[in-house]
């Protein structure tokens, strides 16, 4: 009798844990509620060129990574592979050829989450060219026989040139009047370009007296590729240049603006009167 009821109540027992697990929904743990990735921004400055958007990405892959506690799948060397050769957007498609993106990169703040892939994110950039790209009217570049393509290098050459915005079209002006004239563009930031040369350091004579195809001071007409992304304002300084006779110019004192001229010798002159070399 004893191991019988021993029995049954293990019996029992057993009965009731089953049932517990069956009829026992309102005990059951609510199920997770999914939580949405962090949100992550990137911000990439007008002029910015496709490795100063790679070396951008490492540093926001750095923060996140040790503030966020996020491992992005956004990747500086991948950033810099997918750019190197991809179809060009829209109309610049043209003969279907696959070229490198600068220039087509436009330069804005954008969102991403970790699992945004660098394919990703050059898409998103190369959509907003596009929206972009479609504000700048293109028929006054057209009567002076220059392509799409040819207004989108000189506005990258604005973007890496001015500062002050009121001299963007200014700048244009100069480069439509030494084309016209078949005068070398003589801007220094496309040599800087070639040669990955920063701001803050002095040209080399090598690289001034180099016949590399993106020395503008030896080099008849423009750069083989735009150097660097520009921002829509630079795009339509680039379409609508000034009406001005300006060939020349050169900064002043204040790092900030030029002193503009038609007159070679009125150049030389400022240059000398400011001790430049």
């Amino acid at each position: 009798m004893v191991l019988a009821g021993g029995l049954g109540l293990v019996v029992w027992l057993v009965l009731l844990a089953v049932g517990s697990i069956r009829d026992g929904g309102s005990k059951k743990a609510s199920p997770a509620v999914p939580v949405a990735p962090p949100a992550l921004k990137i911000v990439f400055p007008e002029g910015f060129t496709r490795a100063q958007m790679a070396e951008r990405i490492r540093a926001v892959d750095r923060i996140a990574r040790e503030k966020r506690k996020v491992t992005p799948q956004l990747s500086g060397r991948g950033y810099l592979r997918a750019t190197e050769s991809s179809k060009i957007p829209g109309k610049f498609a043209g003969d279907g050829k696959r070229r490198m993106l600068e220039g087509f990169l436009f330069p804005a703040t954008y969102e991403f989450e970790p699992q945004t892939t660098s394919r990703q994110l050059i898409n998103r950039q190369l959509q907003s060219f596009q929206t972009n790209w479609l504000k700048v009217d293109l028929g006054y570049a057209k009567s002076k026989h220059l392509t799409p393509y040819d207004v989108l290098i000189i506005a990258s050459m604005i973007e890496k040139e001015v500062i002050a915005p009121e001299e963007r079209a200014l700048v244009a002006a100069v480069i439509y009047n030494r084309l016209h004239d078949g005068m070398p563009l003589g801007i220094d930031a496309t040599i800087r370009y070639a040669f990955d040369v920063p701001p803050t350091e002095s040209l080399k004579n090598s690289q001034l007296e180099s016949l590399n195809p993106y020395n503008t001071r030896k080099v008849d007409g423009l750069t083989p590729t735009p150097i660097a992304n520009p921002g829509l304002a630079s795009m339509q300084a680039a379409a609508h240049p000034a009406k001005v006779d300006y060939l020349f110019f050169v900064r002043k004192p204040d790092k900030v603006h030029h002193f503009f001229t038609a007159s070679e010798q009125e150049f030389i002159n400022y240059k000398i009167a400011h001790g430049y070399g």
